[in-house]
């Protein structure tokens, strides 16, 4: 079942799209007559995505909805019972049928923010059963969601400002949804346009795509072009032969060009041709089908050219193998001697469009050398996140009945922070942000201008002291009792956000490779209440036979 409606915006994501344990926990737990105790998960990720210095928060946006909508039905139900034990308590099931998100509350990042491992994103609070319930859904709308934004974050640096971005990669991605997900997140994340067109019409993103080599194999014979003819935009009634007006211009540019007219291939043209016909004002061909130099370039230089004549103006080319480079340089080339020769200003402002397996590096190394390239279509290595396959959210108890819960695992890195917590961005006097603070619920929050000591993860419980220029809360409420309580943005807007976030990151922490690592740390409260429960716990005092 597709998860995305017509509507723009996530369906019900299904409260049975989860793992069979929540129930078998959550029944455990109706049965102790634990299900109702008030109870706090988080949700964050341990290490930053790709080997950089941060990520970006997406996902909450489908969190939200799908918090409003939980709830199970008839049929939901009777599929639980199925597959539950049968010694099952009948009267869970009059439970479930019941159950909705009324009783929760769920703090969180804004969505489009510059995020770091270890801090807490999301904070899900209500009754046990209900937040162990949600576990798998919020986790499994908040990976991909943030990682595929990020990935496209850094693919945007790695481009610069200058070029556009065309996401392309759909048939390449993990199933329809995944590939909705991809195409919104994406452009979220910093890309101009997507070829999804579903994408496109539910999230208002632009769209874009002309041929493939498929069109243009298919043709063989300039007998093959139909309708021969074309009107020009001044209006003149009577149609112009533009297959023999684009001959007489394919010999001029192979005279311009000094190329062969025998290595030209009959049906390349036909097929731009074809196109053009069909799409005068939208002429942008594929033109390495078989050769760009011999063959492709000069066949769209023709056409090209006739439009032009004929009142038109074409777009640009798509190069799709071999070097880009190197290729876009000779292309701009041709383009320009095309508009001093011939005196057509149109040709100055042909783009050229690069797209064959790009990935970060790729897109890096165009920064490197010299290419004309306009805009860069990523697909495999954009929506598949080839670098790394998962962000590795978890969701994880800090606290039962009011008291704190604390993981403590034999690998340091998987142990938890306990306790229900705020959590605060400190910038420096320039703006950029330089510490995120986690402290108890019940602390005061930090001053600006005020120092204050802190323990840095990660760092041996060694405290530093740092002084904020500004301190602001980095979570906020956006559902209560059953509420979403904060505006939904578009994905627009929240392309936005993410820009303006990026922007106040500094720049060392933005490098695509090395970047320096971004501090998150505890408060000394927070960091005294850790080493409390630690204590407690090598001292035995949580074992069943301990004296």
């Amino acid at each position: 079942m597709a998860l995305y409606s017509s509507s723009g915006v996530i369906r019900r994501a299904p409260p049975l799209l989860t793992d069979l344990y929540q129930f078998t926990m959550a029944y455990a737990y109706w049965r102790a007559g634990r299900h109702q105790e008030p109870a706090v998960f988080e949700l964050f990720f341990r290490d930053n995505p790709f080997g950089g210095g941060f990520s970006l928060f997406a996902g909450l946006h489908d969190c939200l909805l799908f918090l409003r909508s939980f709830r199970f039905t008839d049929e939901d139900v009777e599929f639980l019972r199925s597959v539950l034990p049968p010694a099952t308590d009948p009267a869970f099931f009059q439970f479930l049928r019941g159950l909705d998100c009324s009783g929760v509350t769920l703090r969180s990042v804004p969505e489009g923010t510059v995020v770091f491992a270890r801090v807490p994103l999301m904070e899900v609070a209500g009754p046990l059963a209900v937040v162990q319930l949600l576990e798998t859904s919020l986790l499994c709308l908040v990976n991909y969601a943030s990682l595929v934004c990020s990935n496209a974050a850094r693919f945007r640096l790695a481009a610069g400002p200058r070029r556009k971005l065309l996401e392309m990669g759909l048939r390449r991605a993990q199933g329809p949804d995944g590939g909705l997900t991809a195409s919104r997140y994406t452009h979220i994340g910093g890309f101009d346009l997507t070829s999804n067109v579903q994408a496109g019409f539910l999230f208002g993103i632009p769209v874009a795509g002309t041929m493939a080599h498929s069109y243009v194999t298919s043709f063989t014979s300039l007998e093959e072009v139909w309708p021969q003819t074309l009107v020009a935009v001044s209006g003149d009634p009577d149609p112009v032969d533009i297959i023999s007006l684009t001959k007489g211009w394919l010999s001029r540019v192979c005279e311009l060009l000094g190329a062969e007219p025998g290595k030209i291939r009959e049906g390349e043209l036909a097929a731009f041709l074809s196109y053009a016909i069909s799409y005068p004002q939208n002429f942008l061909p594929v033109i390495d089908s078989y050769s760009v130099g011999c063959s492709g370039l000069l066949n769209f230089c023709a056409v090209a050219l006739a439009l032009c004549e004929l009142g038109y103006r074409p777009v640009g080319v798509r190069l799709d193998s071999g070097d880009l480079c190197r290729q876009s340089v000779d292309v701009r080339r041709v383009f320009r001697l095309c508009s001093e020769h011939f005196s057509i200003s149109a040709f100055d402002s042909l783009i050229i469009v690069g797209t064959n397996n790009i990935s970060e590096q790729s897109m890096a190394e165009l920064n490197k050398k010299e290419n004309q390239i306009d805009v860069v279509g990523v697909g495999t290595h954009l929506v598949t996140c080839t670098k790394q396959p998962s962000l590795g959210c978890v969701y994880k108890l800090v606290e039962v009945r009011g008291r704190p819960r604390m993981k403590i695992s034999e690998d340091p890195q998987k142990s938890t922070v306990p306790g229900r917590k705020s959590v605060y961005r400190l910038l420096d006097a320039d703006g950029h942000p330089f510490l995120d603070l986690a402290c108890l619920a019940v602390e005061s929050p930090p001053e600006a201008g005020v120092s204050l000591r802190c323990f840095p993860l990660g760092c041996d419980d060694s405290p530093v002291s740092v002084t904020p220029a500004q301190a602001t809360c980095l979570r906020q409420d956006v559902f209560t009792k059953g509420q979403v309580t904060h505006p939904l943005c578009s994905a627009a807007e929240t392309r936005a956000k993410v820009q303006s976030s990026l922007q106040t990151l500094h720049p060392r922490h933005k490098r695509l490779q090395e970047p320096d690592p971004y501090i998150v740390a505890l408060s000394e409260k927070l960091h005294n209440l850790v080493t409390e429960i630690r204590k407690g716990s090598s001292n035995n005092s949580n074992f069943l036979l301990a004296n």
